[in-house]
């Protein structure tokens, strides 16, 4: 996989989502095997670019490259502002956020409701790239397959941004209307690859190794991107590139290792977000970690009644100690069932 200079280490992704992929989360993926992260978006208000919460999502340190900042917008001058603004600071790559569904990003018309203006997302697609061609930084934007079933319009909008100069193109397999019910369609994904000659990234239910297999085949895609099945389980990057590679599954990682990964990432969850806010925003995490093993549910309970990082780290080292007692590796049954815990 080849963005603009950057050349990736494999093609399975993972993807950006808002309060998910901050810094920590992104090197953790990674070094479980995602060969490229994008991340959360970053507003394009320049009012907002000193608040602590765009700065906290514009950390990069310490981060491997190439750096890949989402940035989100309704007008076209201040995301070109704001890709330049990113640059500055470091990212080497800028994603345009097209994709979001949340209703507090598209009610202000931004994310995928950019979808339901094709010459106003066109504007901003071209400013953003005639920003950083000179910059040397590629451009990369994420979409649906369109607002609503009865306006699906990433093949066109597909070909009119590859013609301004966006060099990769990802594309989730729900309109806007869906948010994230129903089941991905793979259809519309295939048709832009077939249409255009930039690289086109497949998003959407890719749960399993086979799910990104089968996804590759169906759309001719050339990489996949994966967001809620990594949540609480981000060695899925691994298996899915070992099986690409092999045809082969990988064991269930042991359980002493997924301890060392969830207390390593809670500690640099910490160092970034602070205690206070670091020991709330950590428990959906945790949550996800432990989903599916026995006695979660009443250690959850007992873990989001704790205020502090040492008795958090503590319970959470506690709980997988007591559970490296009872099985080495975790339960070969929880491969593949990460989404259907979640919806």
């Amino acid at each position: 996989m080849q963005i603009g200079p950057h050349t990736l280490p494999n093609n399975v992704f993972v993807a950006p989502m808002a309060g998910v992929t901050d810094r920590p989360f992104r090197q953790l993926c990674r070094a479980f095997g995602a060969g490229y992260a994008v991340s959360e978006m970053v507003t394009s208000r320049k009012d907002l670019w000193h608040s602590l919460k765009t700065s906290r999502r514009a950390n990069h340190d310490g981060e491997p490259g190439p750096i890949a900042v989402q940035i989100a917008g309704t007008d076209a001058a201040m995301m070109a502002e704001a890709a330049v603004y990113n640059v500055e600071r470091g990212a080497q790559i800028i994603d345009i956020n097209m994709g979001c569904p949340a209703k507090k990003v598209c009610n202000k018309w931004a994310g995928s409701a950019l979808m339901q203006d094709e010459p106003l997302a066109l504007s901003i697609a071209e400013a953003v790239v005639q920003a950083c061609a000179p910059l040397g930084v590629p451009v990369t934007l994420k979409m649906r397959t369109g607002w609503s079933q009865a306006h699906k319009n990433a093949l066109a909008l597909a070909r009119r941004f590859e013609n301004v100069g966006v060099q990769m193109l990802t594309v989730h397999g729900r309109t806007r209307e869906q948010g994230y019910t129903g089941l991905a369609e793979y259809d519309t994904v295939a048709a832009v690859k077939a249409a255009v000659k930039i690289p086109v990234v497949a998003n959407g239910d890719i749960t399993s190794p086979e799910k990104a297999r089968d996804v590759l085949a169906c759309t001719g895609a050339d990489a996949v991107m994966i967001g809620r099945a990594a949540q609480g389980r981000p060695w899925i990057f691994r298996e899915v590139t070992h099986f690409l590679a092999t045809g082969e599954h990988l064991a269930s990682p042991w359980v002493a290792e997924v301890r060392r990964a969830l207390l390593a990432h809670l500690q640099d969850h910490y160092s970034l977000y602070g205690e206070h806010t670091g020991v709330r925003s950590a428990r959906k995490h945790i949550g996800w970690y432990v989903r599916g093993l026995p006695g979660a549910e009443a250690f959850r309970e007992t873990m989001n009644t704790l205020d502090d990082a040492t008795a958090q780290l503590h319970a959470v080292a506690d709980y997988w100690d007591g559970l490296a007692d009872t099985m080495d590796r975790l339960p070969a049954t929880l491969r593949g069932e990460a989404l259907e815990t979640m919806t």
